[in-house]
């Protein structure tokens, strides 16, 4: 049965492995350029492996879901932890783009196994319908809290370390991740508000709904704005920033560096985002969430277009990466939340995997794209733009969106 507390052992185990995964994935942007330096490969290169990744963690979401809702979320999220970490070792001993191409897929069905649409289906179940929204927005709050460590540990590591070694020692992390699984029982599927419809009338109930469309279309560009930034913000702010001024209060606490300021923007981005999800729980608790996510997205687009027009500086980078890391995951909350109103909670896991992979093929579109452009252009302006438009889109696409359960599924 679902649980009234607000914190459980369920939420505490899966913020703790959505944690570790998500200090390794938002840590991948870190390596564009020893890795790109070490084998004299173009920026392109690299980069589409980081989209291949996202692509796959995509196609794996739904696929991943169904492999919970089927054999059980324990073993989904082992298969997963396995895979991310396999994915990891073998790429360590990559030296050809197309190796990295073809090993990211395993760590992005590892992302899959590991991330928000398993792990949100398991917390959302256990917890109270009041404490729902809440609850998931604490849950998101944890992977934000992975991404404040990630990309810092890694430059760390980086100075200490060779790449290889680094992919290495976080296929252990994720791998020790697995510690938590004992705390991850959530309610059976079956018995919750009586649902008993098959998978498939669900998802094609889904499929004919126009809201379920324009939520589809809405995430496409959340994804492309935070993998792109997640991907090549540290090295576009280590080539375009203005330099950390000798004797500021950066270079005082050690931040002296352009590439320390890019991994500490991905940080700030993620300590943002923490305060940001948990607000945007509460907000769609008690909040229309098709309205807030329409916020949202129109504040994500006003910031980065007026970050892009002002001249960079390390205060404006500084101040983009607490701006956006508030809005960061702030739309996963509400967007599971509001899948979960709309169809219910039994098969919320393959919803969400379903809406989240146009999530990714946006991601997968800015990762590759910011490195081709980069590689045309010689800089991330024209594809920093393409995120822009994107982010009035979806601002606009979920006005229409209903935030009331079908009266045939109920919620």
């Amino acid at each position: 049965m679902t649980q009234t507390r607000l914190i459980t052992p369920v939420l505490v185990g899966g913020a703790i492995i959505l944690m570790l995964g998500f200090a390794i994935r938002a840590s991948f942007g870190v390596f564009q350029i020893p890795i790109a330096s070490e084998f004299g490969w173009p920026r392109a290169e690299f980069s589409l492996a980081i989209a291949i990744q996202n692509l796959a963690w995509g196609i794996g979401q739904p696929i991943f879901g169904a492999i919970a809702e089927k054999f059980g979320d324990r073993k989904a999220i082992v298969l997963g932890a396995l895979l991310y970490a396999l994915g990891l070792v073998l790429s360590a001993f990559a030296t050809q783009p197309w190796q990295h191409d073809l090993l990211e897929i395993f760590v992005g069905f590892g992302i899959a196994g590991t991330g928000f649409g398993v792990i949100l289906a398991v917390v959302g179940r256990a917890a109270s319908d009041e404490n729902r929204s809440l609850t998931l927005g604490i849950a998101t709050a944890a992977g934000s809290a992975g991404q404040v460590f990630g990309a810092p540990v890694a430059e760390a590591l980086l100075s200490q370390f060779p790449w290889q070694t680094v992919f290495v020692i976080f296929s252990v992390t994720i791998l020790a991740a697995m510690a938590a699984l004992p705390l991850l029982r959530s309610p059976a599927r079956t018995a919750h508000h009586g649902q008993t419809e098959p998978m498939g009338t669900v998802l094609k109930r889904a499929l004919k709904d126009p809201s379920f469309t324009l939520i589809f279309l809405g995430f496409f560009s959340c994804g492309y704005q935070l993998a792109f930034i997640t991907a090549h913000f540290p090295a576009m702010v280590t080539e375009m920033c203005g330099a950390v001024p000798p004797g500021s209060l950066l270079a005082a606490v050690g931040i002296e560096s352009l590439s320390t300021l890019g991994a500490v923007a991905i940080s700030l981005i993620g300590l943002a985002n923490i305060a940001g999800t948990i607000f945007a729980g509460w907000a769609g608790r008690h909040y229309s969430k098709k309205y807030a996510l329409a916020i949202i997205y129109l504040l994500r687009t006003i910031a980065a277009a007026a970050f892009i027009l002002a001249p960079m500086t390390p205060a404006t980078v500084l101040v983009f990466s607490l701006v956006m890391g508030a809005l960061w995951l702030a739309t996963v909350p509400l967007t599971s939340g509001l899948i979960a109103d709309l169809y219910g909670l039994r098969y919320m896991g393959t919803l969400y995997g379903v809406v989240f992979f146009s999530h990714q093929l946006g991601a997968f579109l800015g990762v590759w794209l910011g490195g081709r452009l980069y590689d045309i252009a010689g800089d991330y302006t024209l594809v920093w733009w393409v995120g822009v438009g994107m982010g009035a889109f979806s601002a606009l696409v979920h006005l229409p969106v209903k935030d009331r359960a079908l009266q045939a599924q109920p919620a």
